[in-house]
């Protein structure tokens, strides 16, 4: 209570206003400039994240999690469609001033309110709303996949380095316990050498969605799914493949997947004669990611959900809470950049991981096998 009264001390001092003339202000007004005057106090420590894109994944996912960080918070919005701007202001308090559209975007340099621009639109739009937000002087989480094509991760990497600005990919599960936990259990070889790996990720995508449109995709599932299999082979293995073959899924339903593919299936060739299966499906559920060692399978199932996660190992179940990963993923990298730390998910990793998704397609293209370059 005594911190209370200072503070609407120090909000009345600093407002240049009296006990006598706070009532001129009228009851609400004084009380919404005080409740301002402290939410902005708390959040000086912050830095400010705007979201460019307003779709299902923003919405449901990182506004939220926005509400739980403790070194960010939501502080702006970037969207093409007018009727979200009331809805996400009333539930948000976002003021005028940090409503942005996709014609006035690069004026958001001019606001010291965003510090972190987070790129959630279709891939084909990565490439080019980065190198926009690096333009502008902002640090940037990109969605994954990175872009669609390595030379686009080249120049966001590039733009990153002009503008002395950090670049950080939306892998949320590099936060997540259960991950984490396979990830050290595969790498070092808890339970023995590793003789094999599988994973697999997929559901079943709706007609007229955009990820079912090639040229704003990129691809099909690989490039949304599989993209999880891919990490989740590369992380339990602690290592990184050296070359790929792979097969597209037969097509059962060309009408709704006239441009991309309905599933495919690859295979991951790692140092040691150790391989690693993937498959990835707009048109069957499945969620796992499995390692088999020495002394028994080490397994996430479901592996890849938003919360949920399952984990079972030689010695039994693993047991760790349920986190907000998108929290810890943009408090994370918060903190990187409040402290100018590298962060753990770059874009150099993203970078990384499209030249994978382009090593399977040009694999299933070709149906050889073909060797990833170091």
């Amino acid at each position: 209570m005594e911190t209370f009264r200072k503070s609407r001390r120090t909000f009345i001092r600093n407002a240049g206003i009296t006990g006598a003339a706070l009532p001129l202000l009228g009851p609400v007004q004084a009380i919404n400039e005080f409740t301002n005057a402290i939410s902005m106090e708390k959040k000086k420590d912050k830095l400010g994240v705007a979201l460019v894109g307003l779709g299902g994944y923003a919405t449901g996912q990182l506004a939220p999690a926005l509400q739980q960080t403790t070194h960010c918070y939501l502080a702006g919005i970037v969207t093409g469609s007018p009727e979200k701007i009331p809805v996400w202001q009333g539930k948000y308090g976002i003021p005028d001033k940090n409503v942005y559209n996709y014609g006035n975007f690069d004026s958001i340099r001019d606001n010291p309110d965003i510090d972190i621009i987070y790129v959630v639109l279709p891939n084909s739009l990565h490439a080019e709303y980065t190198i926009r937000a690096f333009a502008a002087g902002k640090h940037v989480i990109c969605e994954k996949p990175m872009a669609i094509t390595v030379e686009d991760c080249d120049r966001m990497l590039a733009a990153s380095k002009k503008a002395g600005k950090q670049l950080s990919i939306g892998y949320r599960l590099h936060f997540e316990p259960f991950n984490l936990e396979m990830a050290r259990l595969g790498s070092k070889q808890v339970y023995g050498k590793l003789s094999s790996m599988e994973g697999a990720f997929g559901f079943k995508a709706q007609a007229g969605q955009w990820r079912l449109d090639k040229k704003m995709a990129g691809g099909g599932p690989l490039m949304d799914l599989g993209i999880y299999v891919v990490q989740g082979l590369c992380y339990t293995s602690g290592m990184e493949p050296i070359s790929v073959t792979a097969l597209e899924g037969a097509k059962t339903d060309p009408a709704r997947f006239p441009d991309v593919e309905q599933s495919l299936s690859w295979t991951f060739s790692f140092p040691g004669k150790l391989e690693g299966k993937g498959t990835a499906s707009y048109d069957d559920s499945f969620n796992f990611l499995r390692a088999t060692a020495e002394k028994g399978m080490i397994e996430l199932k479901p592996a890849y959900n938003y919360g949920g996660q399952r984990g079972t190992t030689p010695e039994g179940p693993m047991t760790f809470p349920n986190v907000n990963q998108q929290a810890r993923q943009m408090d994370a990298f918060a903190q990187s950049v409040k402290s100018n730390t590298p962060t753990i998910v770059p874009g150099e990793l993203g970078k990384r991981d499209v030249k994978y998704l382009q090593a399977i397609y040009e694999a299933m293209a070709s149906g050889k096998t073909v060797k990833i370059p170091g």
